[in-house]
């Protein structure tokens, strides 16, 4: 399907209002039939009548830009792996129009208010969306964390096991603790990645073998490292996050947890949802990720805990690496970087996969704009249409299927496990803060991204 503007000049409006229409506009609770009013940056109102400059999307969805909250971008210092340039171009061409990075796997990781500054520095002129910014909580500089808080970061990322790079490590029970009542001061969530090395038992010999990776990382890791951060959040208050949840066993404790009020968020990712261990083949180390993937049980399993409620969103956790990085050579999954290619993809994911779940586009909206927003504390701005709201916007066709090729992907290294696969659901246009910056597959604008950062961390004013 098309776009085509529709410039209505005989009934123009003199205020300079634009708007998009389409018979599939996704609002929290209900697709309407509408026309959704801009005037410069913002989203004025969601109208049955617009007499002006219409861009007539009919047939297409309509729905609030994505939010992903979990990126690793890693520029400065490892940006042969990544970088804002090429980031932020996939995060445009996959409807994303807000994404928040990761403290790691940059150089220097971003544990100071110092740190942060010289990635600040490094943006230049780079951005093809928004962006904001995670702290990280590492024992060596816990004295350092509050002025990191004050420096305009929407909450930090600890660790419960080696983190993949000696720069970012593991914070114990003690240190987490000490970070959790700092960041409740701050009203700052905690992101963790939960689990716990209780040692396992490895059956399966051969490196090259998915099942001996799988193996490695028993589920009990995960469900031990959440048992332990509830304990801390009910005696901290702190709002703990657990990050791309791969265990559905740790489920019911998230349920428990949540209906005793307390302020735990969880998330999973594509990956765990669309992929399974059973067709991971020998030597597949493009498949390597941390937590692993698990089994089509398990997978089960977290799409009725997504369904349920009890998983509150799906991010990336695009964590690229260099081709040589992850061993497709000798196929040693022990060697490889664990981590998942896919910033540009999860809508598509999603929704191919979510057709087996009765997956509508309410929940899309929910799952991959506006509960990350809530989370990532930009709810007032970001994650849905409505009037107030920054006009990010994405345009797509959930009928298009095509089968995703090298040449589709704009992350600098084309490297993904879904190549070759029919996905179902292409984005049209991306629109950022009411400029059209993307439209079929072509660049429209320079990049127009700007920094988000926590500016209500007023150390005077927190109690």
């Amino acid at each position: 399907m098309s776009i085509e503007r529709d410039v209505k000049n005989d009934t123009a409006d003199s205020t300079g209002l634009w708007a998009l229409y389409s018979d599939r506009v996704v609002l929290l609770d209900t697709v309407v039939s509408a026309y959704v009013v801009i005037d410069g940056e913002i989203i004025v109102g969601v109208q049955e009548h617009f007499a002006g400059e219409v861009v007539d999307c009919t047939g297409l969805v309509v729905m609030a830009g994505l939010v992903d909250s979990h990126v690793h971008i890693n520029e400065p210092g490892r940006t042969e792996w990544e970088g804002f340039f090429t980031a932020t171009q996939a995060a445009m061409a996959g409807g994303i129009t807000t994404v928040i990075d990761m403290p790691l796997n940059c150089d220097p990781v971003t544990t100071t208010a110092e740190a942060l500054d010289v990635k600040i520095q490094s943006l230049g002129d780079q951005l093809f969306v928004d962006i904001g910014f995670w702290g990280g909580v590492v024992p060596q500089e816990l004295s350092n964390l509050e002025a990191l808080l004050q420096a305009g970061v929407l909450g930090c990322k600890a660790f419960m096991i080696h983190s993949g790079i000696d720069d970012f490590p593991e914070s114990n029970e003690a240190v987490l603790r000490e970070a959790m009542v700092l960041l409740h001061k701050y009203n700052l969530p905690l992101l963790v990645h939960a689990e716990l090395d209780c040692g396992a038992e490895i059956t399966c010999p051969n490196e090259t073998d998915y099942e001996n990776y799988l193996q490695s990382r028993p589920p009990e890791w995960e469900v031990n490292a959440i048992e332990l951060l509830i304990r801390l959040t009910r005696e901290t208050g702190c709002a703990v996050h657990v990050v791309h949840l791969s265990a559905a066993g740790a489920i019911p404790s998230i349920q428990a947890a949540k209906e005793e009020g307390l302020n735990i968020t969880v998330e999973t990712c594509p990956h765990y949802l669309c992929l399974s261990a059973e067709e991971i083949q020998q030597g597949e180390t493009v498949f390597k990720c941390a937590p692993p993937i698990r089994d089509n049980d398990n997978r089960l399993s977290l799409w009725k805990g997504l369904k349920d409620g009890w998983i509150d969103f799906i991010v990336s956790d695009h964590s690229p690496c260099t081709p040589e990085l992850k061993k497709m050579d000798t196929g040693n999954f022990t060697d490889a970087w664990g981590g998942i290619s896919s910033l540009q993809l999860g809508l598509s994911n999603v929704w191919t996969v979510g057709n087996e779940f009765d997956v509508s586009l309410c929940d899309l909206t929910r799952w991959l704009s506006w509960r990350p927003s809530v989370f990532a504390g930009i709810q007032h701005y970001k994650g849905r249409i409505a009037a107030g709201y920054d006009a990010d916007l994405v345009v797509w066709d959930p009928e298009s299927s095509f089968i995703l090729e090298p040449s589709d992907l704009r992350f600098r290294h084309k490297l993904s496990p879904y190549l070759g696969r029919n996905l179902r659901g292409r984005v049209v246009k991306t629109i950022l803060r009411g400029q059209e910056i993307y439209e079929h597959g072509e660049i429209l604008l320079s990049p127009q991204g700007r920094p988000i950062f926590n500016s209500s961390i007023q150390s005077e004013n927190v109690q």
